[in-house]
């Protein structure tokens, strides 16, 4: 199993999540954070006084998913999140161990 963690611009994230539907993947969860990586922030003004924004929101989508999934769901994020653009975000895939559904005891796969 794998742990897709993406961060994408808050503007894409319902073309995301209806990309990710029609594939069938419909367990995530999506956390509103915020951030900087090369795009750095940005100068913004405000009744004539410059400040700069380094921290941007951006949006944290984890998805933990079968092995032979996880290639298509990540081109479907691909697909659906990219502008083209600095900031269009970020996708790490890491090695899950183990997952428990609390409410059945059912382990591994059959428990995502």
């Amino acid at each position: 199993m794998k742990k897709i963690e993406v961060i994408i611009r808050p503007e894409k994230l319902e073309d995301v999540r209806q990309a990710l539907r029609k594939i069938g993947c419909s367990g995530m969860m999506i956390t509103e954070i915020e951030g900087h990586g090369r795009q750095k922030g940005f100068i913004q003004q405000w009744r004539g006084e410059k400040y700069k924004l380094e921290l941007l929101p951006k949006i944290k989508i984890e998805i933990v998913v079968k092995d032979i999934d996880t290639e298509r769901i990540v081109n479907t994020i691909i697909e659906s999140a990219r502008t083209g653009e600095i900031g269009d975000g970020k996708i790490f895939i890491s090695p899950v161990e183990e997952v428990i559904r609390i409410r059945t005891s059912e382990k591994g796969e059959t428990a995502l």
